[in-house]
């Protein structure tokens, strides 16, 4: 089973570049992140007709997650608990998180997330990304309990160590290299999560990120923050995972790439 996660960066406006993508790399569960629509302007049928089922959390012009999965979909949730459907912010509320047990042959569970951003850093929106990132150590903790196959997946707006970062000085005052930033995603692996991209050896220099701005992709500036974090029982099915890093050359794209795990069938 390939499962691959993807901040689009608007699904509308992205739409040929994500169809051409998921008819090369044919995942058979995709979590979207930043969709950028509400549930009504999500271009479902498109994806329908490439034989996927579509579960989406949306909300206007911002923020956003959507499951696609050529599986049946069941024990759906919006929202993390405690959230009611959706976080509260200074902003409002915000759709950040879907999940559902993809009911395969050996069924898994998937969590796709949009994490804050948190800047800056002086802010709520700080305290927010860390109360949120809270609430997902709870729900992961919960997870864990019952034992089951399942990937946490998705754009965690953090960079966990120099390694993950071509530049890291350049992003010493972001939120996303705080140091209680990095802190609460160590504490969330540490509840007993696999990082896809370590069980696979992938490399430093295994960037999922390049900004529109002053030319970070043609300069190879890039930050890995786009992860599949295991439960154990997800690692024990583990057969590899692929970086799509040709993703961010295709036309229109997305300013993250998709990161593609495969687990045994």
């Amino acid at each position: 089973m390939r499962i691959a996660t993807w901040n689009v960066n608007s699904v509308n406006a992205r739409l040929p570049t994500v169809l051409a993508w998921l008819e090369a790399a044919q995942p058979d569960v995709v979590g979207f992140q930043e969709i950028k629509c509400l549930d009504e302007k999500f271009p479902r049928e498109a994806f329908e007709s490439l034989g996927y089922n579509v579960e989406t959390h949306g909300q206007k012009t911002y923020n956003g997650v959507a499951l696609l999965s050529k599986f049946p979909m069941s024990d759906v949730r919006r929202g993390l608990p405690g959230e009611d459907g959706s976080g509260v912010e200074v902003d409002g509320p915000q759709s950040r998180y879907v999940e559902a047990l993809i009911e395969a042959p050996r069924p898994v569970r998937v969590g796709c997330l949009y994490l804050p951003n948190g800047n800056p850093v002086d802010t709520p929106k700080f305290a927010y990304k860390l109360d949120w990132f809270g609430r997902l150590h709870a729900h992961a903790a919960d997870l864990l309990k019952q034992e089951e196959a399942f990937t946490l997946m998705g754009d965690y707006n953090v960079i966990p160590t120099p390694d993950d970062a071509k530049n890291p000085t350049a992003w010493l005052t972001d939120a996303l290299f705080q140091p209680e930033s990095r802190a609460a995603f160590r504490a969330l692996k540490g509840l007993g999560l696999y990082d896809a991209g370590e069980l696979g050896r992938q490399p430093p220099g295994t960037y999922t990120f390049w900004d529109y701005q002053a030319g970070a992709w043609q300069r190879d500036h890039g930050i890995r923050i786009d992860f599949h974090l295991l439960s154990p029982q997800a690692a024990d099915r583990f057969r590899g995972v692929e970086t799509h890093r040709d993703a961010r050359d295709m036309d229109k794209p997305s300013d993250h790439v998709p990161v593609v795990v495969e687990l045994e069938d």
